[in-house]
């Protein structure tokens, strides 16, 4: 174990971002020294001298002037240590880290406070400090959420309406170090009509996302991304000509992870040529094909049913059908997504009753040949078009997200409600998410609520009523209802499945009535009365 010494140096009091520092030192494996404040240099080396130290940590934040001064005394002095191999790293004001860059390269690292959690681990954890390469950065999923831990890895959705926009913003996103992840956003054609120039229309161009037409196109979205902390990339998996599709992500971008629904993105919502029943078959095709890979897959499931004002019940169901879906198709990792605020009026208590519902229903099928990996994120439809309001919105939420411990924090950028993300947008989100989770960790556990406990039993004892109605519906023969394409297609249309949006659809029923009360979304009556499970499901499937 490496030993690290630490101290606030000569006059300067302020030892915050010293503990700081130590605590992330302490996570990265390190042995810590912390001295405290006020530490004359003599005292300082000598106690690196007797710790062995392979690294010393100093901190002034005072004037600039008697930094300067103190600073070359102390690089004079420790001159014998450096020769010897000893790193030493500041972190100041910038005022003060300017005149410690004169040091001729005496500091390994220096630190004027601009920098997040994440990037102090990461040279704690012996990331070169300059000349940063693609080798420096885990490039698959897994390998990078565990680099990053306690933090959770970044991703953000991105697609602007032509080509040159997108290239230039992936470039400045990845730069500023924003993100772990950059989430294509591509539009309607790209994702429906890859394969079909004749199918697309011009008019659209650019509609919901960046227009990619080759897999030229995708490698130049790639080529603009190897840069800064060289972000991963993925993009959704389309809504018709699954497989080549997935061949060509996989072999452009290197599709991080996979992204489909498992009921949605076709007839139903109209964002793909296939009917509900062959659609589920092809997601379900899709999954396993990855799943060969070693690829991890995410079912951007639930929400959908959220979105469309589905009660709570109806949403856990679906999030426990698409893990057990993705077991079953061979997937090794699966990504479990969480979408906070859907519907937006939840109360913070009864949303996250709801997510920890999902889990508690999901952990059983993890196993040796399965793991689940939580992603968190905001509402999709939450953000208040006002941007001050959004952004506190997004602090907010993503605080209360963290009482999930994620694996992975899709941030939803603060500009939704207006307008879809620029690179600066997603930068200046990632500011205020990357703060919310500094802030998070080390906080009071939400999930031990009296309140949260009690709604997310009766989450779960509800739920369990839904998924035998479902299995209630297989043709005889069928050994794996939950599973089944044709059975899921009949939980849509027999109702088992359902949403009030989903009135006047060709397959869904949208005969579902719910309410907000006391903070949950629930199913009720035609007088407005909630009605639990049992009563729902006997009342709309006589």
């Amino acid at each position: 174990m490496k030993t690290v010494v630490a101290a606030a140096l000569g006059e300067c009091v302020h030892v915050a971002g010293v503990s700081n520092f130590l605590r992330l030192a302490e996570m990265a494996g390190w042995r810590t020294v912390f001295l405290g404040p006020a530490v004359p240099v003599e005292e300082v080396l000598a106690a690196a001298r007797r710790e062995k130290a392979d690294l010393v940590g100093v901190s002034y934040r005072l004037t600039p002037e008697t930094g300067e001064r103190l600073l070359g005394l102390f690089a004079e002095s420790a001159s014998e240590l450096h020769e010897q191999g000893v790193k030493f790293a500041f972190a100041g004001t910038p005022p003060v880290a300017e005149r410690a860059e004169k040091l001729s390269g005496f500091f390994d690292r220096i630190f004027d406070g601009s920098e997040s959690p994440e990037q102090v681990l990461a040279y704690l954890r012996g990331q070169p400090a300059r000349d940063l390469s693609e080798q420096d950065f885990p490039q698959r999923t897994v390998d990078r959420i565990l680099w990053k831990r306690p933090y959770p890895i970044l991703r953000h959705h991105f697609g602007l309406p032509t080509m040159e926009a997108t290239l230039a913003d992936i470039g400045k996103i990845a730069d500023a170090q924003a993100l772990d992840l950059i989430s294509l956003g591509t539009d309607q054609d790209a994702q429906e009509n890859f394969f079909h120039p004749e199918r697309q229309d011009p008019r659209r161009r650019g509609a919901g996302g960046v227009p990619v037409r080759s897999e030229q196109d995708f490698r130049a979205l790639y080529a603009a991304s190897r840069q800064g902390n060289f972000p991963m990339m993925r993009a959704y998996s389309g809504t018709d000509d699954f497989i080549k599709y997935a061949e060509v992500l996989t072999k452009t971008i290197y599709n991080a992870w996979c992204a489909i629904p498992l009921y949605w993105f076709n007839a139903m919502d109209g964002r793909g040529p296939w009917d509900l029943q062959g659609s589920i078959d092809e997601h379900q095709k899709v999954m396993a094909w990855y799943g060969e890979r070693d690829i991890p897959v995410e079912l951007n499931e639930p929400h959908h049913w959220g979105m469309r004002d589905a009660p709570d019940v109806v949403f856990v169901a679906a999030a426990f059908l698409s893990a057990y879906n993705a077991k079953a198709y061979g997937v090794r990792d699966y990504i479990a997504q969480l979408m906070f605020n859907s519907p937006p009026g939840l109360t913070d208590s009864m949303d996250l009753a709801k997510m920890l519902a999902v889990l508690e229903l999901i952990s059983p099928l993890a196993d040796d040949t399965f793991r689940i990996w939580k992603q968190v994120r905001v509402g999709l439809l939450s953000h208040p078009l006002d941007p001050d309001a959004a952004r506190g919105h997004l602090a907010a939420s993503t605080y209360l997200q963290m009482a999930l411990k994620p694996d992975i924090l899709h941030i939803v950028g603060h500009t939704e409600a207006h307008h879809a993300a620029t690179g600066d947008d997603v930068i200046e989100a990632s500011k205020i998410v990357r703060r919310a989770i500094q802030n998070a960790l080390g906080g009071p556990d939400m999930t031990q609520d009296p309140a949260v406990q009690a709604r997310k039993q009766e989450l779960v004892e509800e739920t369990r009523l839904t998924l035998q109605a479902i299995q209630t519906l297989a043709e005889p023969g069928v050994q794996d209802p939950w599973a089944d394409a044709a059975t899921l297609a009949k939980s849509v249309t027999a109702g088992v499945m359902d949403a009030p949006q989903l009135q006047n659809n060709k397959f869904g029923r949208g005969l579902l009535r719910t309410r907000i009360v006391n903070g949950a979304c629930v199913a009720v009556n035609e007088a407005g009365k909630p009605i639990n499970e049992r009563e729902r499901l006997s009342e709309y499937l006589k």
